[in-house]
């Protein structure tokens, strides 16, 4: 049983509803460059509007020091107007009398949009004050905003601890995901875990491998796994300070579920346009990065996530970005597209090369948040989720 209000649990109609989404997308040149978060945050505010409540979102965008205009969630809010079709009204600060002023003169089903909350010093800090200000804005708190559940901020804690607060649509199905992969999946249960650090990932594999059948790891993180196993991995890149504990792991009574590249694509340069060539794990030349895993390597990976009753899948395989290092990802992207089981990716790489390939639509959970999946894994508590119990 969930340990918090959903949207079902509320009347919102006639009330003012203060709603955190994650609308941290990239932009280029002042426009969206990806909209895949706000598409996502969509039927949360437009749910809302149309049930007849004023609807104030707020979100951050980027890691500003103060106000940025490089920063302002000016184009979110036209590409949200544009993705909904109703209108969005950009207000230009996050708190303070004009901008209560201005929620207050909405009518019922108005979609307004805060500024970015990282404008505000406060916010990072949790900051009773901004929370203050936040909370007298709406009559209801909808955390919506699973990418950042993570952070006890303003948003997503403080607000949530002076107004009647629920879990969003989309924070319930990324809850729910998770939720299945850490109860009893159905087996066989394959993790695949990709990226360049694997001090990024090392909790997660501490916490899953004694529950996987098989941990499968690529990416630059496969190295220092390597390193610890006695390979010589030549320029790739290593953790020296991550190896006594991956070895550890290795040796461990589950190190036999864990299954590294056999071969992997090596270039003399870091570049896209770097000569390619396939070399077994044990001959990687010393002048040589790698930045792929190799054909080998991608079908065993590829057989075992086809295969698998439940999969989840973070971090690339390789350069994904650059034709010659994004086969290894591909492979594991179609193996994903093919898989009956249930197929959950997390981490803003991964969905991008699921998008990248066509293939987005293609498994059964695509999650908006990278740091806060990996933390659930994790086995930690996330505090914009935990203070939402205080309201059932």
């Amino acid at each position: 049983m969930a340990a918090y209000l959903t949207l079902d649990d509320l009347d919102p109609g006639g009330s003012t509803v203060l709603v955190r989404s994650d609308l941290n997308v990239p932009l280029e040149g002042g426009e969206v460059a990806d909209d895949f978060r706000i598409r996502m945050a969509l039927g949360t505010i437009d749910a809302l509007r149309t049930a007849g409540a004023k609807v104030v979102v707020c979100s951050h965008l980027g890691r500003p020091k103060g106000p940025d205009p490089e920063l302002s969630l000016a184009p979110v809010s036209r590409r949200l107007g544009e993705l909904g079709g109703f209108a969005v009204h950009q207000i230009d600060a996050v708190v303070g009398s004009t901008v209560e002023t201005e929620v207050a003169g909405a009518s019922p089903g108005d979609v307004m949009l805060l500024e970015n909350t990282r404008f505000e010093a406060g916010e990072t800090k949790n900051d009773p004050e901004l929370s203050d200000g936040l909370a007298r804005l709406a009559d209801l708190f909808v955390q919506d905003a699973f990418g950042s559940v993570h952070r006890a901020h303003s948003s997503t804690v403080g607000v949530a601890e002076r107004l009647r607060s629920a879990a969003g649509p989309l924070l319930v199905a990324e809850l729910e995901s998770f939720g299945f992969l850490l109860g009893d999946p159905d087996r066989p249960y394959v993790v695949v875990l990709g990226g360049a650090k694997v001090s990024d990932k090392l909790g997660v594999i501490e916490n899953l491998l004694p529950r996987v059948d098989r941990m499968l790891i690529g990416g630059g993180m496969c190295f220092t796994l390597l390193a610890a196993l006695g390979h010589e991995v030549g320029n790739s890149l290593v953790q020296e300070d991550q190896v006594d504990s991956v070895r550890r792991l290795l040796e461990g009574p589950q190190g036999d579920r864990i299954a590294l590249p056999s071969d992997v694509v090596v270039a003399e340069e870091f570049s896209a346009d770097s000569p390619a060539s396939v070399v077994g794990v044990g001959e990687i030349p010393p002048d040589m990065t790698g930045l792929d895993i190799g054909p080998d390597t991608a079908a065993d990976f590829s057989a075992a996530v086809r295969e698998a009753g439940s999969v989840f899948w973070n971090g690339p395989m390789g350069v994904f970005e650059w034709d010659n290092f994004a086969a290894g990802t591909r492979a594991v992207a179609e193996a994903m597209a093919e898989c009956e089981g249930f197929t959950a990716v997390g981490g803003g790489d991964s969905a991008s090369a699921l998008r990248m390939f066509g293939l987005a639509d293609s498994v059964s959970h695509l999650s908006t948040g990278g740091g806060a999946g990996l933390e659930l894994l994790e086995g930690e508590e996330l505090p914009g989720v935990a203070v939402l119990e205080r309201w059932l």
